[in-house]
């Protein structure tokens, strides 16, 4: 029931297993051809643990300052420090790297950021990221793998049903999730989104009108090739012999299987690769999913 370990877990890919130390997108991402230093972004300041690993990953800060230039932007110190790192070595490689990407996601990003800065926010943080999002996947950057985080879940207090606390933090999530769909709309035939979080909520509330770390949720996949208006995995009920440790809803499909699909089917990884991305996890169900 711990954040720290079911996150761990999910974005290793590798459960039950704490030495894992790199992400299950990073080894995604190496088995791909290698284009462009933005094949993978990440959206935020600092890499999480499932794009953490070898190889390189882009990532843009978001937020109201994320168009703020930096002294290394300047044309001086930019080319100083190109001349600095100007050498074949990996951490020199690194610096040249990372320097292309930043100058590839600035120049994608610039329209927006100007429009940003004429007095038009985006409606909410999720809604804008979503925006930034599109615009670097549909644009020349030709970003094949992106990832973006949301916190403020852990509703122990005041949850509320379809009015409150929860209600008014999914809001923003379906207007993101929308608006994603209708920028992404000139390459969402070829597009997969897929939405998770680390466990559920307790079925009971608590003493404080909220819920507890549960364990069973629901996985959402978005997409051109996907086969959606329905729900796939088994229903185990909610019946208190059917509840794990009598106050869960029990988890009936594991995260893998519903990515396995994903990489397989849309991505076009073969089983070699997918048993180094998920190593040790042999998918055991045929969900249908694409």
């Amino acid at each position: 029931r711990s954040h720290f370990d079911a996150q761990d877990y999910m974005e290793s890919g590798t459960p039950g297993i704490k030495s894992t130390d790199d992400g299950w997108m990073n080894r995604l991402l190496g088995t791909i051809p290698k284009e462009i230093p933005t094949q993978a972004v990440n959206m935020g300041t600092t890499t999480p643990r499932i794009l953490s690993g070898q190889m390189p990953v882009a990532n843009l800060p978001m937020g109201r300052n994320y168009n703020h230039k930096l002294p290394v932007d300047r044309p001086q110190i930019d080319a100083a420090f190109d001349q600095l790192y100007r050498g074949n070595n990996a951490i020199n490689r690194a610096y040249q790297e990372g320097s292309e990407a930043r100058k590839i996601l600035l120049a994608e990003l610039k329209e927006e950021m100007m429009a940003a800065n004429r007095g038009a926010p985006p409606s909410s943080k999720f809604v804008g990221d979503s925006r930034k999002l599109a615009k670097l996947m549909v644009g020349d950057a030709k970003t094949q793998l992106a990832f973006l985080a949301l916190g403020g879940w852990d509703t122990h207090v005041n949850q509320g049903g379809s009015q409150g606390q929860l209600a008014r933090k999914l809001k923003p999530i379906g207007q993101g999730l929308a608006t994603l769909v209708k920028a992404l709309e000139p390459i969402y035939a070829d597009t997969v989104i897929v939405v998770m979080s680390e466990f559920g909520r307790t079925l009971a509330e608590n003493g404080n009108k909220g819920t507890d770390h549960g364990h069973g949720n629901v996985m959402w996949i978005l997409g051109g090739g996907v086969r959606g208006g329905k729900v796939y995995g088994e229903w185990p009920g909610l019946a208190e012999s059917q509840l794990y440790e009598k106050r869960d809803l029990a988890v009936t499909t594991d995260f893998r299987e519903v990515l396995m699909p994903v990489l397989r089917e849309h991505m076009e990884i073969g089983d070699s690769n997918l048993a180094q991305i998920f190593p040790g996890f042999r998918s055991n169900q045929s969900l249908g999913l694409l």
